[in-house]
């Protein structure tokens, strides 16, 4: 069984930084693909990015160039690096891990989550 536990969200200004991080506790050999997705007051859960056992990587289009997910695999650590943040990037931020696939745009095929981060941006 796998765990996810974020940390790392807070409250800053338009045009700030913020580096999000989701430790994985258990069985992590079994997981193929690591996501993070984000949820809205009022709106859908949307994925955000993802990176696969492979090494690769998948963004939504409102966050390329912005935000870059890597994973430190001797630390079991998956990474969110935020830039250049605006107001509607605010949202409860989720990992997630997937063990067969990797669709961004499918938060369904992730079976395991964390309990969020919370990231408010003000403008």
């Amino acid at each position: 069984q796998v765990q996810l536990v974020e940390s790392g969200g807070g409250s800053v200004q338009a045009g700030g930084s913020l580096r999000l991080s989701c430790a994985a506790f258990g069985y992590t050999y079994s997981t193929y693909c690591m996501g993070w997705f984000r949820q809205a007051p009022g709106k859908e859960r949307e994925g955000v990015a993802a990176i696969d056992s492979d090494g690769n990587t998948s963004y939504a289009d409102s966050v390329k160039g912005r935000f870059t997910i890597s994973q430190d695999n001797a630390k079991n650590t998956l990474y969110l690096q935020m830039n250049s943040l605006k107001p509607e990037d605010t949202a409860m931020y989720y990992c997630a891990a997937d063990f067969f696939r990797c669709r961004l745009a499918r938060p369904a095929d992730f079976g395991v989550w964390g309990q969020g981060t919370q990231v408010t941006v003000s403008s």
